[in-house]
């Protein structure tokens, strides 16, 4: 299996991210001032957040792929055929009804 360069662009940002966070807690990294301290922390929740929202963005695409792979009609989609259905056997038989009692069975428009 061959690992791709944005993989591995991906696993040495976190690798970073999760190195300067170990080194904070264990007291290895000592950030010289609030300053420094600011932006590893803003720098680091930056950089999580827009690869959790990539990787929601491609797990939702393949889990809606997934569900509507199956070439079959959503449950919405059944409920307004049979809906239709409905509405057309309604139709025919207000036709039939008009019919017997000679009034004009189209609607009024």
């Amino acid at each position: 299996m061959k690992i791709s360069r944005w993989t591995l662009l991906w696993l040495f940002i976190v690798g970073i991210l999760i190195t300067i966070e170990v080194g904070i807690v264990m007291g290895v990294i000592n950030p010289f001032d609030v300053v420094s301290f600011f932006f590893i922390v803003v720098f680091a929740l930056v950089v999580i957040s827009v690869f959790a929202i990539i990787g929601a963005v491609f797990l939702g695409i393949y889990i809606s792929h997934r569900i509507l792979a199956a070439r079959d009609f959503t449950p919405f989609e059944q409920e307004m055929l049979k809906m239709a259905e409905g509405v057309k056997r309604v139709s025919e038989q207000v036709g039939e009804i008009a019919k017997v009692l000679g009034t004009n069975p189209e609607p009024k428009r």
